[in-house]
């Protein structure tokens, strides 16, 4: 079984980290609103770093997530993805090509196999399926899939292959930016350090940038960066 490696000693050989996207005093709030839900954020994620960001619930972690993927603008500031702000870029392609996303809830379409699954994207790209079949084998075979199971439906598999196949559907777009919205909460311990390992792997060896949500401390503390948002405030934990 191929898989990612995810020893910390591989961070930084061959990948050469670089800012891929910065926040430069960001600030959002929410229409009616009596404060900020983000407030005056300047930070930089490179490639090749597992970046966490812990904080209470209500913090302001769902709505810097947000503004990375595209899904809202600042009100204050800006968001630069390689060196262009986001206000200037096509929002839609962007959201398809450049970052992917990974949820505490899979997101999987239920009524397609595994191996459709992880086509789709590669699809809405204009990758035939032909051409599709054969890159999306080696992206669930890099994850611990087998062949049997790209067969199935997800209903058919376990939370932690479910969320394994989620990761190898973010990575058919090819986007180098990797966001995750509590990507171990369903998850029981041993399931939890395997996606940990392959996201750290991804991010060392692969030259990825993956941004984590998270309550949890195994993901922080896995981490190359963790990041404390607090009141909307976020700030080196």
């Amino acid at each position: 079984m191929k898989k990612f490696s995810s020893e910390k000693e591989h961070n930084k050989k061959g990948v050469k980290n670089m800012s891929i996207l910065t926040l430069e005093n960001v600030s959002y709030t929410y229409k009616n609103a009596h404060r900020a839900a983000v407030s005056n954020v300047s930070c930089q994620f490179e490639q090749g770093n597992v970046y966490a960001i812990v904080g209470p619930s209500g913090s302001g972690k769902s709505t810097l997530l947000s503004l990375l993927a595209g899904l809202d603008l600042p009100t204050a500031g800006k968001a630069v993805f390689d060196g262009d702000s986001l206000a200037n870029l096509n929002l839609d392609r962007y959201r398809r090509e450049s970052i992917s996303m990974i949820f505490q809830a899979f997101h999987l379409f239920p009524l397609m196999t595994v191996m459709e699954n992880v086509c789709f994207p590669m699809e809405l790209c204009g990758v035939s399926p032909k051409e599709a079949e054969p890159r999306a084998t080696e992206l669930l075979e890099g994850v611990g899939i087998t062949k049997e199971q790209m067969s199935r439906f997800p209903s058919k598999l376990s939370g932690g292959e479910r969320q394994r196949v989620a990761i190898a559907r973010s990575l058919a777009s090819n986007a180098k930016i990797i966001l995750g919205d509590e990507p171990t909460g369903n998850l029981d311990g041993a399931n939890t350090q395997n996606i940990i390992e392959i996201l750290c792997g991804l991010a060392h060896e692969k030259g990825y940038c993956v941004i984590i949500v998270t309550h949890d401390i195994e993901v922080a503390e896995a981490a190359d960066v963790a990041l404390r948002m607090k009141d909307g405030v976020l700030r080196v934990a």
